[in-house]
């Protein structure tokens, strides 16, 4: 749980947004901004900032833990729904004539809002996200914690690599040594043998390891609210010549890119710089993005393309992770999690096998 000052500090970063946005009061909606804004980690909660105060709307499930968890809010149980709830809140601050309203929510609630809301309502995007960017002591201090778990339960996981385990056992075994050390996932893990590896996003199935074969292993980890997103490729047996140029086109790719993060550089830079490295060997280059900001979410800003023009700043951590995808034959996918530190970056996964 974030430090009760941790949070003030936040509020006030936010409250600067808002009053240059001429917004009285801002409504949060989404788990990671509410957990991010009060240390709160239960459901179907909302938050409502004003120019002075932080309210938690919850109810009798999250009551207790609320009350743990948020020190710096003033807790309301609601008894109606949550738009009704909110709404009163609004509703009551006299000095209120604009309230935002994070624009993830859903329509038919935005359409509840609207027509039992006095105050002019106007939807804000990316107001917390673009704060969330960087990253206090105590988050990379977690998040740093999230891949030592992941780095302990793969190494502990290998010993699996054997002929015939499926890729939903082996999903299944590494899942169990995440929970073992104490955290959980943050999304399904991925686990694909063989050419199933040119799916990035593949689901595990009953496909076996054979004797010479090739693992991709895509997997994240969740501890105390933050994540780690990893992903690691080994060849089983004696790897082919093809497995050894796509891993050594992989791994110069992700060098580059690494090589090139500090502060002020774009990042559509560091796109380019993973992305000329396997267009140079002759390769298909991937076609996702090179990166993603982690924290909270496993996915969240900044996102690194080459139509990102946002700046590195200190403080921010990401994902670097090119890959190459030759449907029916093979797929490698290399990814680490990196902090943009004063003088260049630090690799925070460092320590998973590879």
């Amino acid at each position: 749980m974030p430090k009760e000052q941790t949070i003030k500090t936040r509020l006030k970063l936010l409250r600067q947004k808002l009053d240059k946005k001429n917004l009285n009061c801002l409504l949060v909606t989404q788990p990671a901004n509410i957990t991010y804004l009060t240390g709160f980690t239960g459901d179907d909660s909302w938050v409502i900032i004003t120019e002075r105060s932080a309210y938690l709307l919850t109810d009798s499930r999250y009551t207790e833990q609320a009350q743990k968890q948020c020190p710096a809010c003033k807790i309301i149980e609601r008894k109606k729904s949550l738009p009704e709830a909110a709404a009163k809140i609004i509703n009551s601050g006299k000095s209120v004539k604009t309230a935002g309203l994070e624009i993830a929510v859903k329509l038919g609630v935005f359409r509840r809002l609207k027509n039992n809301i006095k105050a002019k309502i106007k939807t804000e995007a990316d107001l917390i996200e673009n704060i969330r960017t960087i990253k206090d002591k105590q988050e990379i201090k977690h998040i740093e914690a999230a891949a030592e778990i992941a780095a302990k339960a793969l190494n502990e996981t290998k010993k699996y690599f054997k002929p015939n385990i499926t890729e939903n056992q082996f999903a299944g075994r590494l899942d169990f040594e995440i929970r073992k050390l104490g955290a959980k996932n943050c999304f399904e893990t991925i686990a694909a043998f063989g050419p199933n590896g040119s799916r990035p996003h593949h689901q595990p199935g009953k496909r076996t390891l054979k004797k010479n074969d090739t693992i991709l292993i895509d997997f994240g980890v969740k501890f105390k609210s933050y994540c780690c997103d990893i992903t690691r490729c080994f060849a089983v047996g004696k790897a082919s010549s093809l497995f050894k140029q796509v891993y050594q086109a992989v791994k110069e790719s992700q060098a580059a890119a690494i090589n090139s993060i500090k502060p002020g550089v774009e990042l559509s830079d560091v796109d380019t710089a993973a992305r000329g490295i396997i267009a140079g060997y002759d390769l298909p280059v991937y076609k996702h993005g090179t990166g993603h900001g982690l924290g909270l979410e496993v996915h969240e800003k900044p996102f690194i393309s080459k139509k990102t023009k946002t700046k590195i700043k200190t403080g921010m951590i990401f994902t670097i992770e090119p890959g190459i995808y030759i449907p029916s034959q093979i797929g490698i996918r290399i990814e680490d999690d990196v902090l943009v530190t004063k003088t260049g970056c630090k690799v925070l996964s460092k320590a998973c096998p590879k």
